[in-house]
């Protein structure tokens, strides 16, 4: 299994810590970059102006994805640093730096030469908090060109392996991908021909793309009248959780983590059996458990929730890292006698409906809302999601277990829930991502506990 949770939850043995970092002339040369006229995605531009609203937050405000294995032996630091460069020069998402100007993010491109990570000896290291520390220190902010950083802790007969990633250039399938791509780099520069990578495709060129779409659409546009109606039907708000979390009052809520285990695989197949014998597919059941955990908890009639989807659409950006991300709504009414199998074909529908949307951004919709709709949506919102990843598929997933995998966040701010589905050959578990109070522990405890009810039950 792959291990998920918080950068604190993260132990890895103690150990010869080495990282690999922008050399100073790659940093001093990244900054004479000039402006391209690529503007970010709206994911990245709504991402880096909330950063910069709370730069003086005592924190680190923005989210650094660590991502971690263990590999046999003792790694060469030479074909690692040959494989570092190389994988940053394959994906240039890595190439690109952003800063604000009279309120509008610029991006800024650099030359391909310009990328030079060089390996930085920081001895011994002989506990896990002070190596934690040392990786969130060291991986700058997105507001710096080089808020990536690898590394690796190398002991006698074994090592950890990390790359640490401001999400400004990453999600949940790149995480993978990076994992994969490295793994095969380093292999190539051991032992030789390891068989071809796909050629990744620009992320740059999805960000113009995306924004070329979103440039077409205007109020009248289905796709904005969808979004508006559905909004205007939840009184002009977002979704929120349905219990309490406790978040009144001034100042920031950090993050809490909860992950639980969902399924093994043969109750994963179960599950998706029944939901196909009711019309539906896994997505379609995992919605339908939200609906009916959330009448069961809160009395609802109506479910209104969002989940992010991968907007990779060739097989060039299924192998390129970067942030291919757009929320999408899945909204229907439940009945007050509803069943699993009643519920989880509307849902299905509901979910295929809100795909519809995946070219609409909501960013871009909340730019073309009359000022009159009565919409009561502040900049920064945040709105709780469940997240579904199948990565029984992915490059590489046979090693999952093996290489005791790890995906952690730092301990940003936290206004809602965010939950992930992860489904693996070795098993489905639920991650959350909360407010650290009382209250939303009670609240999301009682929340999951009702959701895997409902899950085990169309699971027999």
């Amino acid at each position: 299994m792959v291990n998920f949770g918080l950068i604190d939850e993260w132990d890895p043995a103690p150990g010869r810590l080495i990282s690999w970092v922008a050399s100073a002339d790659a940093v001093a040369r990244a900054a004479l970059a000039p402006v391209h006229p690529t503007p970010p995605s709206h994911q990245q531009e709504e991402y880096l102006q909330l950063a910069h609203r709370n730069a003086a937050a005592d924190f680190r405000y923005s989210g650094l994805c660590v991502v971690t294995a263990e590999v046999p032996g003792t790694l060469d630091l030479d074909a690692m640093t040959r494989a570092v460069n190389a994988f940053l020069l394959r994906h240039d998402t890595f190439r690109s730096w952003f800063a604000l100007a009279s309120g509008q993010v610029r991006r800024h491109v650099m030359a391909p030469d310009v990328i030079d990570f060089v390996a930085v000896d920081h001895g011994d290291i002989d506990n896990a908090e002070a190596i934690r520390e040392h990786v969130q220190k060291e991986t700058p902010g997105p507001f710096q060109w080089d808020c990536f950083t690898f590394g690796v802790i190398q002991r006698a007969d074994a090592a950890t392996v990390y790359l640490a990633v401001d999400h400004l250039h990453t999600d949940g399938v790149a995480q993978y991908i990076s994992c994969f791509d490295l793994a095969h780099l380093y292999a190539r520069e051991m032992w030789g021909d390891t068989g071809a990578l796909l050629q990744p495709a620009s992320y740059l060129d999805y960000c113009a793309r995306e924004r070329e779409q979103s440039a077409r659409l205007t109020p009248s546009s289905p796709g904005v009248r969808k979004w508006l109606e559905l909004v205007r039907g939840n009184d002009g708000e977002l979704p929120s959780f349905p219990l309490a979390l406790g978040t009144g009052g001034d100042g920031y809520h950090r993050s809490a983590h909860l992950t639980v285990p969902l399924f093994d695989e043969a109750a994963a197949r179960r599950f998706e059996q029944n939901c196909r014998a009711n019309g539906a597919e896994f997505t379609g059941g995992i919605f339908a458990a939200a609906a009916l955990a959330e009448r069961e908890l809160a009395d609802s009639d109506y479910y209104f929730g969002m989940t992010p989807i991968s907007t990779r659409s060739s097989l060039g950006e299924l192998a390129s890292v970067g942030w291919y991300v757009t929320l999408i709504p899945v909204a229907f009414p439940i009945g007050a006698t509803a069943t699993f199998a009643r519920t989880v074909g509307r849902a299905q529908r509901a979910y295929d409906n809100g795909l519809r949307l995946m070219p609409v951004s909501f960013h871009r919709v909340l730019e073309l809302v009359p000022a009159d709709a009565g919409f009561r949506i502040e900049p920064g919102w945040s709105t709780p999601m469940i997240s579904y990843v199948d990565a029984r598929d992915f490059a590489g997933h046979e090693y999952f277990d093996i290489a005791h995998g790890g995906v952690y966040a730092n301990r940003a701010a936290s206004e809602e829930v965010l939950m992930w589905i992860n489904r693996l050959p070795g098993g489905t578990s639920l991650s959350a991502i909360y407010p650290d109070t009382p209250v939303a522990h009670d609240s999301v405890r009682r929340y999951v506990t009702a959701l895997r009810s409902v899950f085990v039950a169309a699971s027999l």
